[in-house]
């Protein structure tokens, strides 16, 4: 299962099941999960956790020291969990001592030429679409998409199921269940589809609909909007999800569209 045209530390930890293709190279200090997939050329520097059944394609290079020039030479790593699909030229980079790691949930798709830097934070079943770059610190919360080449600033935060539209760039926060777009970036609707995809109930999507006419429709302040919400709307997860969100943004969130 391990090409002999492979480089791999001694010290490496590497579960039973795991698939090494030729010209891979894996320093010391790794740990990689049962029934996981390396296809050629790809590197693995020490500090990464790689979890099980993932995939990982040429090129690809995980766990390289942070573009931080306040690194130096901390103890860190990368998590990555299971069943992760991260495609070629993809680049994480492992932690500094701000957080100390970068963070992938299970069941994600990293596309070719992404790039998710030092101390990211991602859930489960993201998609990064093809060139998608991730400055240092982003969060993002389960079920979000974002497509081809979108560019996300340090330190912004993206709820769950949003999707944000290929070449987007934005530097404030995305609250959940929306589409953000256009340049500026900013509202565009409710992500329909991905919530009827995930089987949220016409109810459910009612409140959310709702929620965001209070925040970008309705001409208030963020402040006065979430007290409509909190008064006018029944208390739901979803409702609470978007309250938090709102309320514990610290760069503000995205803006609504102006013709």
């Amino acid at each position: 299962m391990i090409h002999p045209l492979t480089n791999i530390h001694p010290e490496a930890k590497i579960a039973p099941n795991v698939e090494i293709g030729p010209f891979v190279t894996i320093d010391k200090n790794v740990e990689i999960g049962t029934g996981t997939k390396i296809f050629s050329n790809v590197t693995v520097f020490e500090g990464a956790r790689i979890g099980k059944n993932c995939q990982l394609f040429p090129g690809a290079v995980i766990s390289a020291i942070p573009q931080d020039l306040k690194f130096k030479g901390e103890d860190t790593t990368v998590q990555i969990g299971d069943n992760n699909i991260i495609r070629e030229c993809a680049t994480i980079h492992r932690g500094t001592a701000s957080k100390g790691i970068t963070i992938i949930g299970n069941n994600c798709l990293i596309m070719a030429y992404s790039h998710i830097a030092h101390d990211c934070v991602l859930g489960n079943h993201i998609i990064l679409g093809n060139a998608t770059q991730l400055a240092g610190e982003v969060h993002i919360d389960d079920w979000a998409v974002l497509a081809g080449s979108v560019l996300v600033h340090q330190f912004c935060s993206i709820g769950s199921h949003v999707m944000v539209q290929g070449g987007t760039r934005f530097s404030k926060d995305i609250p959940p269940f929306i589409i953000v777009g256009r340049e500026p970036a900013s509202y565009g609707g409710l992500n329909i589809v991905g919530l009827r995809r995930k089987n949220f109930s016409p109810e459910q999507i009612d409140v959310i609909h709702q929620a965001y006419r209070f925040i970008y429709q309705s001409g208030l302040n963020n402040t006065d909007a979430l007290q409509k919400i909190e008064e006018e709307l029944p208390a739901t997860r979803e409702r609470d999800m978007i309250l938090s969100f709102v309320k514990n943004s610290e760069r503000g969130i995205i803006k609504g569209y102006k013709e």
